[in-house]
């Protein structure tokens, strides 16, 4: 059982969220805003995606990341900034276009998942380790671009948050390790419940931490209305945990979510468990990062 846990706040995320809760946050300034709420209630880390203003859709524009990192950066509150790195590899498949990909497609090199990692320097940014189905359509990271990728965070001094949604994607990031791609500690984040991936079961969760090489250190999270009872699973298994608008919409049946309220429960959930959520300088330190001016 893990005591000392490390709470992530996923703000936004890329999925249809908006219209389905009257407040996603969907500006640079919002994303910023929820961040920074979610860091006062107890977050360490303050997880972010970006989104095109006009509509909400998924965006992955380097204007968008700048304007709310900075934001963040600016207000004087201490939470460590972890940006995706996982836009740019969505396939959906056209069987009147398979070659180009139908509606919905976004594939992007290595370089361009990384630009704005590479310009702002956050202290973690996230490295999806593998290609896996997801939903109707695809998301697409094959062993060479995961390479470069992992290369140029590596470059830049970022702690890649290698997420994995299945087993395989822990094999290969054992390999980037291996290849010494990836710097001692390795820090894992154990994706669950997402279709069409690693299950939402107790198993699924004790199979992969089983499989994470010595000396990890690793969280989990479950989505929609799993996310609360895997903080608790993850913490007794030994990992640290991860909530927000991103996996999760609903507070309770029939009451939207906020990314404070969310990071409030889960601080609740730890302490009534005996535990207490680590402050961002002591996730620094246990997750061995190199802080970012």
């Amino acid at each position: 059982m893990n005591t000392d846990v490390i709470i992530s706040c996923a703000i936004t995320g890329a999925g249809d969220t908006v219209g389905k809760h009257p407040a996603i946050p969907v500006t640079p300034k919002q994303i910023a805003d929820s961040a920074i709420e979610a860091a006062k209630a107890g977050a360490a880390i303050a997880h972010l995606h970006v989104r095109d203003p006009e509509t909400g859709k998924a965006g992955r524009k380097l204007e968008h990341y700048r304007e709310a990192v900075q934001r963040i950066r600016d207000s004087g509150v201490d939470v460590v900034i972890n940006l995706t790195a996982g836009m740019g590899g969505d396939f959906f498949f056209d069987p009147a276009n398979p070659r180009s990909g139908g509606a919905g497609t976004d594939i992007a090199n290595a370089a361009e998942r990384v630009a704005h990692v590479e310009e702002l320097r956050p202290e973690i940014c996230t490295l999806d380790c593998g290609s896996v189905n997801f939903g109707d359509g695809l998301f697409m990271a094959t062993g060479e671009t995961l390479r470069e990728m992992a290369e140029r965070i590596q470059a830049v001094g970022v702690k890649p948050e290698i997420e994995c949604f299945e087993l395989g994607h822990i094999w290969q990031a054992k390999d980037l390790i291996k290849r010494g791609l990836i710097d001692a500690p390795p820090m894992f984040q154990l994706c669950l419940g997402i279709p069409w991936g690693a299950e939402a079961t107790t198993e699924t969760m004790v199979a992969m931490r089983n499989h994470l090489p010595p000396g990890a250190n690793w969280a989990a999270f479950a989505i929609g209305r799993m996310q609360m009872p895997f903080v608790a699973q993850s913490m007794l298994l030994g990992g640290n945990v991860r909530v927000g608008l991103e996996d999760n919409i609903w507070l309770d049946r029939g009451v939207h979510a906020t990314n404070q309220s969310l990071t409030t429960r889960a601080k609740e959930i730890i302490e009534r468990l005996g535990g207490r959520a680590l402050t961002p300088a002591e996730a620094r330190d246990k997750l061995g990062l190199k802080k970012q001016k």
